[in-house]
């Protein structure tokens, strides 16, 4: 498997690690849309959320978790945040590794949905 986000999450390809746990790995994003803009990746490769079996969900809550450490540590929690995964191809998902986006570092405004 030719899987950018499983090299970068288990040290293969060197990246900006700002948290690292036996299930989750999370890195700066090269191209951010905001100041702080985070990756955050389950180690097991998952291409989608789609891809996780049910017994498997747990990794989900370790994924958060992780989020919430990263919040605390980087010092933005109490200012608030955004999450976003988007899931396959329609949702938006560039690539097949299911990711967190985790934005912060400045106000974001509304999402509009239709």
């Amino acid at each position: 498997m030719d899987c950018i986000f499983c090299k970068l999450a288990n040290g293969e390809i060197p990246t900006n690690m700002v948290y690292e746990d036996e299930k989750v790995a999370a890195f700066k994003d090269m191209s951010p849309v905001t100041p702080v803009h985070i990756l955050v990746v389950p180690k097991k490769h998952y291409a989608s959320l789609e891809d996780i079996s049910y017994e498997e969900m747990d990794i989900i809550a370790d994924i958060h978790r992780a989020i919430r450490k990263i919040a605390d540590q980087e010092g933005f929690a109490k200012d608030g945040y955004r999450v976003i995964n988007n899931c396959g191809k329609n949702g938006g998902q560039e690539v097949d590794h299911i990711h967190y986006h985790l934005l912060a570092g400045k106000p974001l405004t509304k999402l509009v949905t239709d």
